[in-house]
């Protein structure tokens, strides 16, 4: 079974353990075949698209921890951006024994084959993160992607309510990519219609690949010849691309840049002044929460659905949590105070007049 990894015994509660939640790495087992388990332990699939950048393992963790305190084994998978890969992870799980499956897809256009797959395999479905489409998913939890496109551009709008604006989006197979995108040029259409503001380039970024949000503006500054008063960036990996391509023409500082995910990285880039903003997203809680959703589902017992969503088949209940805007002024107060980042860690990639104290 290609990149399966298997996981089991009991931690502490989600909401009330958050920082040992964070602190918890699972040990995981590669392994071309799975040994044998105990056939009465509720099994969870947890099928992620690629384990690149620092967030997916943060989230499994702490999904890991959470399934582990309810008696439950997590078998995991990593498709390294592979649809293909992904949908025969899936059939592994499905053949070890699932009882249900939480599914972060590659390609949410592409994922309806594996809710397929798990459905008639009579598999309860979680779509994790990113809104799996046209598919009979039994939930979605994420955080409000709307909510996270309103933040990051009424923040710049209200620094530069004037001048030439870049739109760098996220992957075009990814349907989140698409809502941010679209709720960014809500906030933004009002002052495009009066002149103020002028979209000089707008992308879409392969993969959420940082190097080519990097080439995205190259190519932008060169065609405004470095007239440019924002870059809307989707999230923080492809902002490090952009601040560099700033950073190279002296821009690095002068031009407002958004983020998304508070990576320690951005965060730095935050303190510095070369980013203006990022969105932090609780994501233990996140990952926590659809663990024990998915011990829900499992025993037959409601979720804690609270809205519905349309992924173009059904009305699908949802789950959606709350973001926050992390500046300058308040990173102690958010990402420091929650554990997410550590003081000591921020202050290593600051200048001496730059710490935060």
């Amino acid at each position: 079974m290609v990149g399966i990894n298997v996981e089991g015994s009991p931690l502490p509660k989600y909401l009330k353990m958050l920082t040992p939640l964070c602190a918890i790495s699972a040990t995981l087992l590669n392994a071309q075949t799975l040994p044998a388990q105990d056939a009465n332990k509720l099994k969870i699939g947890f099928s992620i698209e690629a384990m690149k950048g620092e967030r997916w393992q943060t989230d499994l963790d702490s999904f890991t921890a959470r399934a582990k305190l309810s008696g439950a084994e997590v078998i995991s998978s990593d498709a390294n951006g592979d649809d293909d890969l992904q949908f025969q992870q899936v059939r592994d799980m499905i053949h070890a024994g699932v009882k249900v499956l939480v599914l972060l897809p590659h390609d949410t256009n592409k994922a309806g084959r594996m809710v397929d797959a798990a459905k008639a395999a009579n598999i309860k479905v979680i779509s994790y993160d990113r809104l799996a489409l046209n598919s009979d998913i039994d939930l979605y939890l994420s955080f409000d992607r709307v909510e996270i496109g309103r933040m990051q551009a009424e923040y710049l709008v209200q620094r530069a309510p004037k001048g030439n604006y870049v739109l760098i989006a996220g992957s075009p197979n990814d349907e989140g990519a698409e809502a941010l995108h679209d709720e960014q040029m809500k906030v933004l259409r009002p002052s495009i219609d009066r002149g103020d503001i002028k979209v000089i380039a707008d992308f879409y970024t392969k993969e959420w690949q940082p190097t080519e949000a990097y080439l995205h503006m190259l190519q932008a500054i060169e065609s405004a010849h470095g007239d440019i008063a924002a870059v809307l960036v989707s999230n923080d990996g492809m902002a490090t691309g952009v601040i560099q391509a700033l950073r190279e023409h002296n821009l690095a500082g002068k031009v407002l840049v958004s983020g998304q995910d508070a990576d320690l990285a951005n965060i730095i880039c935050v303190a510095q002044g070369t980013q203006a903003m990022t969105v932090y997203k609780p994501v233990p809680i996140e990952a926590a929460m659809a663990a024990e959703q998915a011990v829900h589902l499992a025993k037959g017992e409601q979720t804690d659905a609270d809205r519905t969503i349309s992924n173009g088949q059904k009305t699908v209940p949802a789950i959606l949590l709350k973001p926050v805007l992390v500046t300058k002024e308040n990173i102690k107060a958010t990402v420091v105070k929650d554990g997410f980042q550590t003081l000591k860690d921020i202050n290593q990639g600051l200048s001496k007049d730059q710490q935060i104290n």
